[in-house]
């Protein structure tokens, strides 16, 4: 038994990973070091390449409860994560280049994985997994074109954030910090007085942008946005956003700032540290003018600029099923960003389910029933719910899962009884899922 699975991206390995536990024979195709997207930067697999956070940790919080899902049901992403995190407070955040090269090294590894290195323009006969991202080759995309027709042919537009090293920070500035004094003190805190912000949000809504073939506002999925085109949106927007302010208090005032730019550190090292929330397609030179405003960044050592990239995903309600697979041809199954799952958790989960299925059809057994109470199941059901008329990339959200049929006082409450109901649940399936 072999199957072919097309991207070693968080989903590609995330589905090799699952798939050669179970005994079965993987042929790992990935284009890099061969050819690269104007994103990747290394030769790595699972190459982390906007932000170096998996979100919050926390099981008050949807995607804090589907790491824990996968934690617990064995998944290489997640256990990954854990031994190379770096401290942000109450999120999972990760020294990238020691994330990606811990998953290439346990990939390459196994004894039940052949990696082939090289583009592919064509899908192979037998059992595939595409998991070749958002961004996707454009020969693989249009052979994807031909077989799946109109329906296929979606995309938005993602960006990722500048990169700083931690020394050209003024601390002077500046202070370190959590929100609420959350954790321990991980972030780089920035303030802004009412006037630094209004001339850095003058500039930054008029600076220079790249050019990006084809990008409308309109065309931004909302939780990637570009913090250009947010600011936009009005005068006060960031300070409701990436900028807010509230639950950071700055120690030389005591008094909460008008605004903050929190930076997060990006590596185990702490020398090198990203701005939380500015994903850009400003032109370079414009990018060091406008973040140059904020007052501690006033001497940054740029590391890496922002970029912007064309995204691609799958009308999927129409296209799949479930467990991912491809309705009208079940040989082949998709994962990750491209089925609509949005972000680095959910894209392992999409890539998690389906090397899971997969196996247990080709071993004759009958696929696991992940509910719609548990995040991993929520969604694989929203991407294949029909009903779903104008069908957007999500993120895991308890709003796509069942309500609990009683009252909980406070939200948090709610959400923590909400994640307890699903982890009891995945508790029960653990033994007919682990390998």
């Amino acid at each position: 038994m072999n199957v072919t699975v097309i991207g070693a991206g968080l989903a590609g390995s995330e589905c090799a990973w699952q798939l050669a536990q179970r005994g079965i024979q993987v042929t790992l195709r990935e284009m890099k070091p061969e050819k690269k997207t104007p994103a990747h930067v290394t030769e790595d697999f699972a190459e982390l390449c906007c932000s170096n956070s998996l979100r919050s940790d926390q099981l008050e919080n949807a995607v804090g409860l589907l790491k824990e899902e996968l934690r617990r049901l064995g998944s290489l992403i997640l256990s990954c994560a854990d031994a190379t995190r770096v401290e942000a407070g109450g999120a999972l955040a990760v020294d990238r280049h020691g994330f990606a090269a811990l998953v290439t090294e346990k990939i390459r590894s196994h004894p039940n994985v052949t990696v082939v290195p090289g583009e592919v323009t064509d899908i192979p006969e037998g059992e595939v997994v595409i998991a070749s991202g958002p961004l996707t080759s454009d020969a693989l995309a249009e052979r994807l074109q031909t077989l799946l027709g109109a329906e296929s042919d979606l995309h938005f537009y993602d960006a990722a954030a500048p990169l700083v090293s931690a020394e050209s920070v003024d601390m002077d500035k500046a202070w370190m910090g959590s929100r609420y004094d959350k954790g321990t003190a991980d972030y780089v805190n920035c303030p802004m007085t009412e006037e630094e912000y209004d001339a850095f949000w003058q500039a930054l809504t008029t600076a220079q942008e790249a050019e990006v073939h084809g990008f409308e506002d309109k065309m931004v999925f909302e939780g990637c946005m570009p913090v250009e085109v947010m600011a936009r949106r009005g005068h006060d927007t960031l300070c409701y956003g990436p900028l807010k302010p509230r639950g950071l208090t700055d120690p030389r005032t005591g008094k909460e700032p008008y605004a903050v730019v929190q930076l997060r550190r990006d590596n185990a090292d702490g020398t090198v540290y990203n701005l939380v929330g500015f994903q850009t397609h400003l032109r370079f030179p414009e990018q060091r003018r406008v973040f140059s405003m904020i007052p501690a960044l006033h001497d940054a050592e740029f590391l890496r600029y922002g970029v912007m990239h064309r995204n691609t995903f799958l009308n999927s309600p129409r296209l799949l099923d479930r467990y991912y697979r491809l309705k009208k041809e079940p040989r082949i199954a998709f994962a990750g960003q491209m089925t609509g799952v949005e972000g680095y958790v959910e894209s392992a989960a999409s890539g998690f389910l389906v090397g899971v299925e997969t196996a247990r059809r080709l071993m004759g057994k009958p696929p696991v029933d992940f509910p719609q109470e548990t995040a991993i199941g929520a969604l694989g059901l929203y991407i294949s719910n029909q009903s779903v008329t104008a069908f957007q990339p999500m993120n895991i959200n308890f709003g796509i899962m069942p309500p609990l049929g009683y009252k909980v006082k406070g939200k948090r409450n709610k959400n923590a009884a909400l994640s307890q109901r699903s982890l009891d649940i995945i508790d029960q399936l653990k033994e007919e899922v682990l390998p």
